[in-house]
C-alpha cells in the first residue's frame, strides 16, 4: 500500500472519529434546549458533554491539518471553494465554545438562558453546514485547475441540503441515545422518548440515500441496514447497544463517502480536473515523516481521550450535578 493511500485511508479514519464524537456532541447541544424544562435541567445535560466537548473538537482539527500536510492541493481547493460555508462554520464552533465557558459565569437566569440559546444554535449550524460539506465531496465541485470557479449556490443544491438534513438528524439521534446513557431518572426517559422519533427520521433519509447512491456503490446499503437495526434496538429499549450501531452506521457512511470517491479527493464537475490521490499528495518524504509522528503520537492522544471518557463514565442526574 503506497503512502498516498494510507494517509487517505487515516483522514477518512479521523474524520470518522470526528462526526461520531462530535456527532452526539452537536446533538446533546441542540437538545438540551428542548428537552430541558428549566434551567437546571439544561444544565444536568450539558453536563454530560461538558468534560469531552473540546476534546471532540481535537479531531476536526487533526483531520483538517492531516489533509493540510498530506493533501494540500486538496485542502487548498475544498476549503477555498467552501469559504463561506466553512466561515460560518467557524463562528458557530466559537459560539458553542463560548456558551460552554460562559454559561457558569453568569449571575442571571436570562443570561444562562441566552447561552443555552447560543449552544443550540451553533450546534444546529455547525451540525448543517458539516452534512453540506460532506455531500459537496460526494457531488462535486465546480473547480478548474484546482480554482473554485462557481458560486455559493453551486454548494447549496438540493442533495447538498438533503446531506446536511440527513447529517442532522444522524446526530440528534446519537446524541438521545448517548443521553440516555448518561442521564438518570425523567430526563433520561425524555432522551430515550426522543431518540424514537430521531432514529425513525434517520431510517427514512437513509432508505432515501440509499436509492439516490445505489449507483456508485454497493457498500451504501451498509449504513441503512445498521441504522435500521438500531431503530429495532431503540424500540426495545437496548440503548447501549443502538449506540454502538449508531456509531459504526456512522463510520460506515464515511467509508461508502470515501470509498465513492476513490481514486479521487475532491470530484470536479469538469471530470478532468478532479484531484486524485496521486496528483495532490505531497512529497514522499513528507508523507514518511507524517507517518512516524503519527505512528509516535496518535496512540498517546487517542489513549488520553479514552480515558476521559472512561473517567466520566458515570451516570448524571439534577441532584448532583455541578454548576458548568
Amino acid at each position: 500500500m503506497s503512502l498516498e493511500i494510507l494517509w487517505f485511508m487515516l483522514i477518512a479514519f479521523l474524520w470518522t472519529g470526528f462526526l461520531f464524537l462530535e456527532g452526539f456532541d452537536f446533538g446533546v447541544g441542540i437538545l438540551q434546549l428542548f428537552l430541558g424544562k428549566n434551567e437546571r435541567e439544561r444544565r444536568t445535560y450539558i453536563s454530560s458533554i461538558s468534560p469531552h466537548w473540546d476534546g471532540n473538537e481535537v479531531w476536526l482539527l487533526t483531520a483538517c491539518a492531516a489533509m493540510f500536510a498530506a493533501f494540500p492541493s486538496w485542502y487548498a481547493s475544498f476549503f477555498s471553494a467552501l469559504y463561506l460555508p466553512f466561515v460560518f462554520l467557524l463562528l458557530a464552533l466559537i459560539v458553542r465554545g463560548v456558551s460552554f465557558e460562559f454559561r457558569h459565569r453568569a449571575n442571571f437566569s436570562s443570561a444562562r438562558i441566552a447561552c443555552d440559546i447560543a449552544l443550540a444554535a451553533g450546534s444546529l449550524v455547525s451540525a448543517l453546514l458539516i452534512g453540506i460539506a460532506m455531500a459537496n465531496l460526494v457531488i462535486g465541485i465546480p473547480i478548474e485547475n484546482g480554482n473554485f470557479t462557481g458560486t455559493f449556490s453551486a454548494l447549496v443544491k438540493p442533495y447538498a441540503l438533503f446531506g446536511g438534513v440527513l447529517g442532522l438528524s444522524l446526530f440528534l439521534t446519537n446524541g438521545a441515545l448517548f443521553l440516555s446513557l448518561k442521564i438518570e431518572g425523567e430526563l433520561k426517559e425524555r432522551a430515550q422518548s426522543f431518540a424514537k422519533v430521531s432514529v425513525m427520521v434517520s431510517v427514512i433519509l437513509f432508505a432515501i440515500a440509499t436509492v439516490l447512491a445505489w449507483e456508485h456503490s454497493l457498500i451504501c446499503i451498509v449504513p441503512f441496514v445498521l441504522i435500521l437495526l438500531a431503530a429495532i434496538l431503540v424500540f426495545k429499549r437496548f440503548s447501549k447497544i443502538a449506540f454502538i450501531f449508531v456509531g459504526l452506521c456512522t463510520a460506515c457512511s464515511v467509508a461508502a463517502l470515501f470509498y465513492t470517491m476513490f481514486p479521487n479527493v475532491l470530484i470536479s464537475s469538469i471530470p478532468e480536473h478532479s484531484l486524485t490521490v496521486f496528483n495532490s499528495a505531497s512529497s514522499e518524504y513528507t508523507l514518511k515523516i507524517m507517518s512516524i509522528i503519527a505512528a509516535i503520537f496518535f496512540p498517546v492522544t487517542l489513549a488520553h481521550q479514552i480515558w476521559s471518557y472512561y473517567v466520566f463514565r458515570k451516570r448524571i442526574s439534577p441532584r448532583n450535578t455541578m454548576e458548568v
